[in-house]
């Protein structure tokens, strides 16, 4: 969108054409739900390096799982899940964003997620979207 605004310095032409600038204000409202439930199976190594994943550790595991949550805070209840109740490790956890990793195998991560979106369905009451994969 164009328009025209009035020149401030006497040097320059009294009118200008200016592009207005959008700002755009994203706002997140803790809606008790898990909008992300992913697992990368067989991810090439380069992913575990961009990630912050030691990937001489654990590329040869085989799987990465990728949740989000909200409210936040959820994660830390989410990686205690995810260690208790598989093999999987936990890769990074955010209780600012929502953000949970797990590394394993395909079958420990399947089964981490598994156990999460059950309890924060069941015992919290949240909504969970479901489980997709590549």
């Amino acid at each position: 969108m164009k328009r025209e605004i009035g020149s401030l310095d006497s040097g320059r032409k009294d009118w200008q054409i200016m592009e207005e600038k959008q700002r755009i204000i994203q706002e997140l409202v803790p809606g008790r739900q898990i909008t992300l439930a992913h697992i990368i199976a067989n991810p090439d190594s380069v992913l575990y390096e961009k990630l912050g994943l030691n990937p001489a550790a654990e590329y040869s595991r085989s799987a990465i799982g990728v949740l989000t949550v909200s409210p936040a805070e959820t994660a830390i209840i989410m990686a205690d899940i995810a260690m208790k109740s598989s093999g999987a490790e936990l890769g990074f956890v955010d209780r600012f964003s929502g953000s949970v990793i797990v590394t394993g195998t395909v079958s420990q991560v399947e089964a981490a997620i598994e156990a999460i979106l059950l309890y924060v369905e069941g015992t919290l009451g949240y909504t969970v979207c479901g489980i997709t994969r590549t």
